[in-house]
């Protein structure tokens, strides 16, 4: 007889990796239906464009919101130029992976946006590189200094690298996946903590994330880190957040941003209604288009 002792505690108990791996559907969870091991269109379907230079296909979660908080600013700086509709991508419905959305992003994820004030039109994937075009394209946010610069760049770059860890790794094994693997949690929530006391103890040294200057980097990082240390994946107990008061404070500082504030709400399909804009095609949506608004004034969504 076998002793149980001796069996490794595999989830599930009899699971042994195949010599070769092959996609079951049934393993994804709740993220099934959006998931792949391919890329590509998977169904033919233009999207949709505005009255605005820039077209934003894209959703209300922390990849998204670091654009719309970009565009956001750009605007309250006077940069009318910075104009922007603002389509909401439904993922769960698989609007990814329609023809359209694949021309702008062959990686089938939001954000994707579309510079149309320049022919030909310049496409744009990857939050951290939209970032970058914008504050190149408008000159604020990155500072010409050549050290500053360069702080920026490591702490947007910093965040791109970190953030699959903190969601795709802590949040998904803590919060998403069909069971709970002590392992993975430990593993990710380590990897969780040590992101926040890097952030905690630079910024007990630095106002924002590059000394006094708010720039690109700050946009990047408090959509992922704010929304941890606030209420992402109700794990705030879980992992201490209260601890970091330095990076609280911070948190606090750029969540006051009325800037923040509006590219927040922008294409966010949860939470309260009040927090709620769908879809952006008009600085007047935030008064008059919010979910709250719609739902008073039309009834319940469907």
């Amino acid at each position: 007889m076998t002793d149980t002792n001796d069996v490794p505690p595999n989830q599930p108990a009899d699971y042994v990796p195949p010599a070769v791996w092959t996609w079951d559907t049934a393993n994804g969870g709740p993220f099934a239906n959006i998931n792949r091991p391919v890329s590509g269109a998977t169904h033919d379907k233009e999207l949709p464009v505005g009255k605005h230079p820039f077209q934003l296909y894209s959703l209300g979660t922390p990849n998204g919101v670091k654009v719309t908080i970009m565009l956001e600013e750009l605007l309250a700086a006077g940069h009318s130029g910075a104009e922007y509709d603002a389509w909401i991508i439904n993922i769960g419905a698989g609007d990814q992976f329609s023809s359209g959305f694949v021309g702008v992003n062959p990686n089938s994820k939001i954000p994707a946006m579309v510079d149309r004030s320049i022919d030909p039109h310049v496409r744009l994937f990857e939050s951290g590189s939209m970032l970058m075009y914008l504050a190149e394209k408008f000159g604020v946010f990155l500072s010409t200094d050549i050290h500053k610069r360069a702080e920026t760049i490591n702490w947007l770059m910093w965040q791109m690298g970190s953030a699959p860890l903190l969601g795709g790794g802590f949040g998904h094994f803590y919060a998403y996946a069909p069971f709970k693997i002590q392992y993975a949690i430990d593993r990710y929530a380590m990897e969780a903590k040590r992101q926040l006391h890097v952030l905690d103890t630079h910024l007990a040294q630095n106002e924002y994330m590059v000394g006094g200057d708010y720039t690109i980097a700050d946009m990047a990082i408090w959509p992922w880190y704010g929304a941890i240390a606030r209420d992402a994946y109700a794990a705030q107990e879980f992992l201490s957040v209260h601890e970091y008061t330095n990076l609280q404070r911070w948190v606090d500082l750029v969540g006051s941003r009325e800037a923040v504030k509006r590219g927040r709400m922008v294409n966010r399909t949860f939470g309260k209604p009040e927090t709620q804009l769908r879809e952006r095609h008009d600085a007047r949506d935030f008064d008059v288009n919010r979910e709250d608004m719609v739902i008073a004034r039309d009834g319940q969504r469907a």
